[in-house]
This record gives C-alpha cells, sequence and structure tokens, in this order.
C-alpha cells in the first residue's frame, strides 16, 4: 500500500510540474511551449516585476544623455552608455558596429503671423527640410484639408504662397502622408514653403515633428515645418472667416556629411544551437526634441533588461539571443540595413527578428508576420501565429498574450524580406501619439510598472523562441534559384 501511495503521488507531481500526458494508444501527447515552460516563465515574470532596474536604466539615457538624433554627439554618448551597460550585465560578444548616417540639423527657426495681426506660432521643422533664405520667408497661407482639395485649386491661388495641410487626425498611417510627401506636392504646384498640421490625435500646442521624403529633384526644395493643431486651427478659422493670413518663416535646417555611428549588439550565447539566432531591439536614436522617452529609449531598455533577466536568473537557452539597438532609425534606418547587410551570411540562422518601438504603455501581446521578398508567407506565418499563441498564454497574468498576424518594424524590415520570422512587441498605444515625435515624450510619460509588465513579456517570449525545439516558423526554406524558377 505504501508503494502504490508513493507511485500514486509521484504521478500526481509529475501531472503538477507539466509531464507529457499519455494517449489512448500509450504514446505522449506533445507538450505545449506554455506547459513546458512554466517555471521558467514563471521566474523572468516575477524577476521582472519586482525589480526598478529598467526605469533606473531609462533614466540613465533620457534624463543623464537626453534627446538622441542621427549624427549628434548625443547619440555617440549614448551608444557608449548602452555599450557600457550591456558590459555590466555581463553580455557575450558586446561590440559596436559602424553605421554611416545622415546628418540633418534644425537650426534656430520661429514663426508668426504678420497678418491679420502678430502672433508667434509654435513650429517644429521637418526632418530632411532645407532651411529658408536669409531673413525668412513672408507670404499669404492657403489652407487645404488634402492632396486632392490642393491639386483642385488654380495655380494662382498657390503659386508663391504657404501652403497649410490642416488634416484632423484619424490614424497615423493615414496622416503622416501630409508631413512626409507634403512638400514635394506644395511644390509641385509653386507654393514656397509648406506647413503640415501636427500629425498626432491632441496637443497641448506642442508640434509634431518627424522625417519628410526625399526632395524630388526635378522640383524646388522648399522648407517645410509642423505646427500646432491649434495654430493650424486658428489659421484655417481666419481664412474661413474670408481674412487674408501672411505668415513669415524662418528656418535654419539643413544637411551636413554623413558621419559615423554605431549599432550596439551584445547577446547570451546559446548552449546547443549557438549559430541560431532570435534578435531583439529597438533604435537609439530619436529626434532632437523631448527625451525620446517612449520613441524609443523604452523599447531599447525593454530589449537590453530581458536579456540582463534571463542572464542573472541562469536560463541559458539553446539559441543565442541577440540585441541590436539600431542607429538612425528615424531618418534613414540605415542602422537596421547595415545590420541585415552583415548577416548576409547567417540569415537562414535567424530564427526570429524581434523589434519593440511602440512605446512603454500596458504590454498586449505580440504580431508575428513571415515575408519573403515582400510576399507574405502565409503556411509559415501559421504555424508561427500557433506556436506564438502557446508561448503568449504564459503571458495571460500580465494581460500581454493577445497574439496577432501583423509582426514588423521600420528595423526589421530587410531581415523580413529575406524570409526572417517578424515580431512586434504591441502595447495598448492609447496615448503613443499623444506624445510621439514632440517635445512631451519626456520620462515622466512612463509608468514604472507598465515597464516592468513589458520587460516581463519580452524576456519570457525571447527565452522561449531561443529554447523551443523547432524554430517558431520551422525552417527556412532555401532561396529560389533560377533553375528551380524554370521548373
Amino acid at each position: 500500500m505504501k508503494y502504490f501511495v508513493f507511485v500514486v503521488c509521484l504521478l500526481c507531481a509529475a501531472s503538477a510540474h507539466g509531464a507529457e500526458p499519455a494517449t489512448r494508444s500509450g504514446q505522449s501527447a506533445p507538450v505545449t511551449l506554455d506547459v513546458r515552460y512554466r517555471d521558467a516563465s514563471e521566474r523572468l515574470i516575477g524577476a521582472a516585476l519586482a525589480s526598478d532596474h529598467a526605469y533606473t536604466r531609462l533614466s540613465e539615457l533620457c534624463d543623464g544623455i537626453g534627446h538622441r538624433l542621427s549624427g549628434s554627439e548625443a547619440l555617440q554618448r549614448a551608444v557608449t552608455w548602452a555599450a557600457n551597460a550591456m558590459r555590466e550585465d555581463q553580455l557575450d560578444r558586446v561590440r559596436l558596429q559602424p553605421v554611416r548616417v545622415p546628418v540633418w540639423v534644425r537650426g534656430v527657426e520661429r514663426a508668426e503671423m504678420v497678418e491679420p495681426g502678430p502672433q508667434r506660432l509654435s513650429i517644429l521643422g521637418l526632418g530632411r527640410s532645407v532651411g529658408t533664405p536669409p531673413g525668412g520667408i513672408t507670404a499669404q497661407v492657403v489652407v487645404v484639408h488634402g492632396f486632392g482639395a490642393l491639386d483642385s485649386l488654380p495655380p494662382d491661388s498657390v503659386r508663391g504662397r504657404i501652403v497649410l495641410y490642416d488634416v484632423p487626425y484619424t490614424n497615423y498611417g493615414e496622416t503622416v502622408r501630409y508631413r512626409s510627401q507634403g512638400a514635394n506636392r506644395a511644390a509641385r504646384r509653386g507654393a514656397v514653403a509648406a506647413l503640415v498640421r501636427s500629425v498626432g490625435p491632441v496637443s497641448l500646442r506642442t508640434p509634431h515633428t518627424g522625417a519628410m521624403s526625399n526632395y524630388v529633384d526635378s522640383l524646388p526644395r522648399i522648407p517645410a515645418a509642423a505646427v500646432t493643431i491649434e495654430d493650424a486651427g486658428m489659421i484655417r478659422r481666419l481664412t474661413e472667416r474670408g481674412q487674408r493670413v501672411r505668415v513669415r518663416l524662418e528656418m535654419g535646417a539643413g544637411t551636413l556629411p554623413d558621419t559615423l555611428s554605431h549599432n550596439v549588439i551584445g547577446e547570451i550565447r546559446g548552449r546547443g544551437r549557438p549559430n541560431e539566432i532570435v534578435v531583439v531591439g529597438g533604435h537609439l536614436d530619436s529626434w532632437d526634441v523631448g527625451q525620446g522617452a517612449h520613441d524609443d529609449g523604452g523599447g531599447c531598455v525593454i530589449s537590453m533588461e530581458a536579456l540582463r533577466l534571463i542572464k542573472s536568473l541562469g536560463l541559458r537557452p539553446r539559441r543565442t539571443i541577440r540585441c541590436v539597438l539600431w542607429t538612425n532609425e528615424e531618418n534613414g534606418v540605415r542602422g537596421g540595413l547595415a545590420y541585415a547587410d552583415s548577416a548576409r551570411g547567417e540569415i537562414d540562422r535567424h530564427v526570429a527578428a524581434i523589434e519593440t518601438d511602440g512605446g512603454v504603455e500596458r504590454p498586449v501581446g505580440f504580431g508575428v508576420r513571415v515575408m519573403r521578398d515582400t510576399t507574405i508567407d502565409s503556411l509559415r506565418t501559421d504555424r508561427a501565429l500557433a506556436r506564438m499563441r502557446e508561448i503568449g498564454r504564459l503571458l495571460a497574468g500580465i494581460g500581454a498574450q493577445q497574439v496577432t498576424p501583423d509582426g514588423g518594424g521600420a528595423d526589421i524590415d530587410a531581415l523580413m524580406k529575406k524570409g526572417v520570422p517578424g515580431v512586434s512587441h504591441r502595447t495598448t498605444m492609447e496615448h503613443y501619439f499623444d506624445w510621439h515625435h514632440t517635445p512631451a515624450d519626456m520620462l515622466d510619460k512612463v509608468d514604472p510598472i507598465e515597464l516592468r509588465k513589458n520587460v516581463a513579456a519580452m524576456a519570457v517570449v525571447l527565452y522561449v523562441l531561443a529554447d523551443m525545439d523547432e524554430p517558431v516558423a520551422g525552417p527556412v526554406p532555401p532561396a529560389p534559384t533560377a533553375q528551380s524558377a524554370k521548373r
């Protein structure tokens, strides 16, 4: 009897710890990832939720260094800081990857409505914009509510004027077109400058900067700046009442020769399959306003901290986990391109690429997608979705279990086009675009508890992806050759 009780106790204990259940045929059924990795995930989540290390790190970056525009001395200080932090965390092969990056400088900028009455406007020049001639530009403003409205105006009503795109925010992807394309479209109609209503849902007279598209060689290069939602509304109301509005715009913006920057790389070398790689990261650069706390200092710290926790808990996965803090995402994506180019010989050994560039609000889950040469690979995406949903169940306790078929990101795009499964870290983004690319993107907008939850979610996903038996989307198929294409 004692032996029977002992055996029963052993079986119960094994079941409680995720032993493989027996099928009717006597064979073991596959153990799902959420069962197999329950203990490790609980340790990672517990350690993340109990630590303020990530917030301290983010304060060092945001308060100690500040905003970090591509090519600036501040960005290079951030590169040094990040490399030192990775060495402090005892990551393997910490190194700097050289990247040539563009250098855009803002210079002095101001705008004033001089008619119907003097009133200072709050502006931010757009990245890549040229400056105004010395003394600025003074011209009448024509207000349009979209590209269609601009194109329908008679030539004389646009030529020699400043075009203001007063387009209310709907969503970022739709509204940002006016920031990126507005200058070229206005120049085509003969305008001397372009102003864009800031791309965001709310404002406390906080203008929203960001990159515009490259100038078209066949068109004049005209200066472009964002005005606040409040100022755009004021100018619109005045013109709707039939009053003439004239604005003086002065911008000292310009582009300098490319300079040297770096991606910062550190990793945890895998114990069994070290040549297979799960890469994760955010972009270390930011715009030159605020502190780049949500965009993307938080993403960098989440990535770094996830590796630190895995390392500190002695959880060494089978595959290598590589953290890459990319440079120049905001106005060139050269860091992401440089990394993908350097990894050409090992692209097929990248089993997943994770980008965290969606702020530090409450985590909700992850998106995943597999592409190859811009075509979605439905079979491998479905396989990755199924495995990620198993992992997602480990994150239900912190509300981060949602998995959607829409992974991707600017810095991992070049990897995804070669077939590497792309994973996006998702947050609610409830207020992200309230602060995004504005002077308000400061550390005070980051909730320390939500930051801990994001670290917890990332640490679990990283560890499981790097340790599971099969790659998340299965083996990467070979690229088609000319011979196979003929068949």
